[in-house]
């Protein structure tokens, strides 16, 4: 078995330089018909861009991304520099260079990768995937009985911050980096999932397209290693197919389809402030543009997010949404499930958490408050600041550099809740009325811990749990996600999750135990 295991993480391996490599690949050629239909589409009226993409890239031949994304980038900045210059600002072009540099780039693409992406797919996703399964599968076989032990998780130099973690993090950090800022540089991947995105929607698959197949695919795969690692559990396995249906079906599927209809692309279960563009005027002017359907989104999105979640965490916790329908929880249950030990304990890393995730949800309320202020009073600023400037910020900071960049690619330095824990808003807004006013809570029995330590070890929101377990006090704090997997690795079924009545959840009086009783006498005396 551990024959195919390494067989596994070789092919594994070869799938994922075959994938990487390919941004190096390929032919590049910029018709003069392909940029006279994206001028006319943009309406461009820049000269100066106009005759320097004429005049030394239309016609030339490129053999990396690179260069061709260097050339327009160039042009387009020189262009807008002078038009600044001159305050000719009706022909300033405003789009993001590379973003623009994609729009050009992607119907320039041709050679190897482009006139074989079903080829191209299997060297990639399909080694990727076989490769993966290889190396999981047989866990089944080498774990032996089901159930949690200490398997050597912190001499593991790939789960305990050594050369093959930190490796896997700057993979990660340069992945998400090209994703949001660089995806003229990705054309060659997003041509792999073109064919499905056109199956699914009709239209050609976008870096976004790219991430959502790609994201659906690593959660489907280590979906299939938590079913084994948790197999003696059945609320893990219950919980890990709950999240894969919402991602899958709700966040991926259902929004493609939608656009295949003209309809509006909406994820469901997606809700503010976690989607801090729901409020954004743009957002609901397409949504109202859309008739019946656009509406009801409008609708079932606000309803969903101010009296539909508060609700339900009321009765089940944050772990109805965080561990059991949010993708960004998903990807962490299961991609990230390797690292939930990295998670800090220390009061100052929980000090940092709540004064860092209440401020991201103070900047969202404040940022969709001026959004909706200026929507319906028809003015672009408040108090002289321009509301997209606000928008722009947040989007940056918080949607693209800590959801993104630093909250996946940290997984294997920082554990796999670091955008849960310290920057998701919705978090913190399901979190206030987790903690003061809910049903959730999770028990313990003091007389049963034997001081482990699984518990604390495997809590991904860096929670100290043996310490409320040794006490048998009731956890009940605004970050727990609802996961179990503290009960799941209890050897003593010490800790239990419950919904039940509101009086006595928090207990001011805990039960204590041995050296806890000597310590409160100590300060009673003192």
């Amino acid at each position: 078995m551990k024959i195919i295991k390494h067989i596994g993480l070789g092919i594994f391996i070869i799938g994922l330089l075959i994938f990487t490599s390919l941004i190096f690949v390929g032919k590049y050629e910029l018709t003069e018909n392909t940029f006279d239909s994206f001028v006319k589409s943009k309406g461009l009226k820049s000269e100066l861009f106009i005759n320097d993409i004429q005049n030394n890239v239309v016609g030339k031949e490129y053999s990396n991304p690179f260069a061709l994304s260097s050339d327009i980038t160039s042009a387009l900045e020189n262009a807008n520099k002078t038009y600044k210059k001159e305050q000719k600002w009706d022909k300033v072009i405003w789009d993001s260079p590379h973003e623009l540099s994609y729009n050009l780039m992607k119907p320039s693409a041709k050679g190897l990768v482009v006139e074989n992406q079903g080829l191209f797919f299997f060297l990639t996703f399909g080694l990727g995937i076989i490769g993966a399964l290889m190396f999981i599968i047989p866990d089944v076989v080498l774990l032996g009985p089901a159930g949690i032990k200490n398997d050597g998780i912190y001499h593991n130099k790939s789960t305990n911050r050594g050369w093959i973690g930190w490796i896997t993090a700057v993979y990660l950090v340069t992945f998400y980096i090209i994703l949001y800022f660089f995806a003229d540089y990705i054309v060659n991947l997003i041509y792999l999932v073109n064919p499905i995105s056109k199956a699914l929607s009709g239209n050609g698959a976008s870096q976004w397209f790219l991430y959502g197949f790609l994201y659906c695919t690593v959660m489907t795969v280590m979906a299939v290693r938590m079913f084994i690692k948790y197999r003696h559990n059945k609320y893990q396995i219950i919980r890990t197919a709950s999240v894969l249906f919402f991602q899958i079906g709700f966040a991926f599927l259902i929004p493609e389809i939608l656009v295949r209809f003209n309809m509006p692309y909406f994820d469901f279960k997606n809700a503010w402030p976690l989607d801090y563009d729901f409020f954004f005027d743009w957002n609901i002017k397409s949504l109202i543009n859309s008739g019946t359907l656009g509406i009801f989104m409008l609708v079932w999105g606000t309803i969903f997010s101010i009296i539909i979640i508060p609700i339900f965490v009321y009765f089940y916790g944050k772990r109805w949404y965080c561990s059991w329908v949010c993708g960004c929880g998903g990807l962490a249950e299961t991609l990230g499930d390797p690292y939930r030990q990295l998670s800090d304990k220390s009061v100052k890393s929980w000090k940092i958490e709540r004064y860092l995730i209440h401020a991201v949800l103070v900047f969202a309320i404040i940022m969709t408050a001026v959004t909706l202020y200026t929507f319906f009073s028809g003015v672009d600023s408040f108090f002289g600041i321009k509301t997209y400037e606000i928008q722009k910020v947040y989007g940056f900071l918080i949607g693209s550099i800590f959801a993104g960049v630093i909250g996946t690619g940290f997984y294997p330095v920082m554990g796999n809740r670091v955008w849960c824990r310290f920057g998701c808003p919705l978090a913190a807004y399901m979190g206030i009325v987790q903690r003061f006013k809910s049903r959730f809570r999770i028990t313990t029995n003091g007389g049963q811990c034997i001081s482990c330590g699984n518990c604390s070890t495997y809590c991904e929101q860096g929670i100290d749990v043996r310490s409320y377990a040794q006490k048998g006090q009731n956890i009940v704090r605004a970050s727990c996600v609802g996961c179990g997997v503290c009960s799941a690795v209890c050897p003593r079924g010490v800790l239990k999750l419950e919904n039940g009545p509101e009086e006595g959840r928090i207990q001011e009086n805990p039960t204590l135990l041995g050296n806890d009783i000597d310590l409160m006498k100590m300060l009673k005396d003192k």
